[in-house]
């Protein structure tokens, strides 16, 4: 099988941060990237939540909310007892790996597409509500309840980061518009959108590769939970999906967003929340370990075992 070509950008930019190349993507630009790729997830999530209803989505949501609350739990649990981090530092990891990447997802679908595997459009709805009710079960893991937090602003910091508006913005242009009236956009937001995502990875190659000092720092016990952790994340994903009777590619993609762990939303969310915590060692391990071990190995290996979970229950 040919290699998926967006992830050879990202090896090129991990292989120019690796070799201190002088190779760099303007601020701008990222930027502009990132804010082109949400809006078009969420458009393209949208035009596929106006083929269905609302109310029947309701039920798969609330499934796949109560599963997903398991990743922080059991994070915590493995990183604070068997690790044995501080409370705060666990409870920060922890909600990185329970909430979710955007770009991990992306690649996810390029992966799909590439291969010709069909999944549902709207599971970018479940990405948008996978984006921050861990990080709320993080700050209480931190403090051991409620009490001492700074809900405000770190809700705030969480429901109008960029990330979120721009995808639940998205998400409603494409639901309102519908497919007939985004189809004027269609060579921007759908027909360029490997394009640009294949640019994104290049500059996420070169940040990889400037958090490899982090992972030193974070020692071998968090590099293989880095590791070890999207596997168990991605398999309690699989067997939702196959309880939900999702398909192939709709399981693959909640796999993957069960596995991945967030490096925008959470860090930002855990400064404000959780300031003891050290943000070294979550953006090191999701990063540096987590994000590259998904598009690398991740992927192509939930695929596998979701054709071979699909065929035991068949």
């Amino acid at each position: 099988m040919p290699f998926e070509p967006v992830i050879l950008f990202f090896l090129l930019g991990l292989f120019a941060g690796i070799i201190r190349s002088d190779l760099k993507i303007p601020a701008v630009l990222y930027d502009s990237l990132s804010i082109f790729l949400l809006l078009a997830i969420g458009i393209k999530g949208g035009i596929e939540l106006a083929r269905h209803s609302l109310a029947a989505l309701a039920g798969p949501a609330l499934a796949i909310l109560a599963a997903a609350a398991l990743i922080p739990l059991i994070a915590f649990v493995v990183l604070y007892r068997l690790g044995r981090l501080a409370r705060a530092d666990a409870a920060s990891l922890a909600a990185h790996y329970g909430s979710v990447s955007v770009v991990t997802f992306a690649v996810a679908a390029s992966f799909l597409s590439r291969n010709e595997i069909a999944y549902d459009g709207y599971m970018v709805v479940f990405l948008v509500l996978l984006e921050f009710p861990a990080l709320l079960l993080g700050v209480v893991l931190a403090r051991g309840g409620g009490s001492q937090t700074r809900w405000g602003p770190m809700l705030r910091e969480v429901l109008g980061g960029k990330s979120i508006v721009l995808l639940i913005g998205g998400l409603l242009i494409g639901w309102l518009a519908g497919a007939d009236g985004i189809k004027p956009l269609d060579r921007l937001f759908l027909d360029l959108f490997k394009g640009v995502l294949a640019f994104f990875l290049l500059e996420m190659g070169l940040v990889v590769a400037s958090r490899l000092g982090d992972l030193r720092k974070a020692g071998a016990f968090l590099i293989g939970f880095g590791m070890a952790m999207p596997l168990a994340a991605a398999t309690i994903g699989l067997l939702v999906g196959q309880f939900l009777d999702f398909s192939v590619g709709s399981s693959v993609l909640l796999a993957t967003l069960f596995a991945s762990a967030s490096y925008i939303a959470a860090p930002a969310a855990m400064r404000i929340a959780i300031p003891e915590a050290n943000p070294a060692l979550s953006i090191g391990a999701a990063l540096g370990v987590t994000f590259p071990f998904n598009l690398l190995l991740g992927i192509p290996l939930y695929h596998d075992m979701a054709e071979r979970l699909n065929g035991v229950f068949q």
